[in-house]
């Protein structure tokens, strides 16, 4: 039963949707890195400037590392799979096999 679920639910993305994920993340977290950066300076704590990082660090994460939908919009379009010719099944049947 778990295994059926499993195979539901989708774990790829395409190629436009990695670089929007990473386009996301660097976003997140120069923004954070910012604020954290100005935030940590006013009230002179290195602490919350780390604090706010990771923050930006989580938030990145769960909303670029999931392949949510808006990542699957443009799916590859893979070509049918091609027979082999007789000729190509011959030459592969005469090459020495690697040990």
């Amino acid at each position: 039963m778990l295994q059926s679920l499993w195979k539901k639910i989708p774990t790829q993305m395409d190629f436009k949707g990695q670089k929007l994920a990473e386009h996301i993340f660097q976003i997140i977290i120069v923004v954070s890195a910012v604020i954290g950066f100005a935030y940590g300076y006013m009230i002179e704590q290195f602490g919350w400037t780390v604090y706010v990082v990771l923050a930006g660090f989580a938030i990145s994460c769960l909303l670029t590392l999931p392949p949510w939908p808006m990542y699957r919009r443009h799916p590859l379009k893979w070509q049918p799979v091609q027979e082999l010719r007789t000729e190509e099944k011959k030459l592969l049947e005469k090459k020495p096999r690697k040990k």
